[in-house]
């Protein structure tokens, strides 16, 4: 929504609002309490990272090149070893 505010001329309370849920979005994660949690949201980073290559080609309409499939098919191996690995 920030962005939408700044860079699509979206009304001020776009702003205010996409900024409300950034800060959220911050401070959340630090309120867990269960020993895995980092490992959980780096995952999720991975995740994220994958789901914004296919935003962009799905709604942006800007297909992503062989660099960007590579960059993702590394987050999938990575979130892979961070939830699947075996741990004693």
């Amino acid at each position: 929504m920030v962005w939408l505010w700044l860079r699509e001329s979206k009304p001020f309370w776009y702003g205010i609002v996409g900024s409300i849920v950034l800060i959220l979005y911050g401070i959340i994660p630090t309120l867990q309490s269960f020993p895995s949690f980092g490992r959980v949201y780096a995952a999720y980073g991975g995740v994220f990272v994958i789901l914004a290559v296919f935003w962009g080609w799905l709604v942006d309409k800007k297909a992503p090149d062989m660099y960007d499939w590579i960059g993702a098919a590394i987050c999938v191996a990575g979130v892979s070893v961070m939830l699947w690995a075996p741990r004693s």
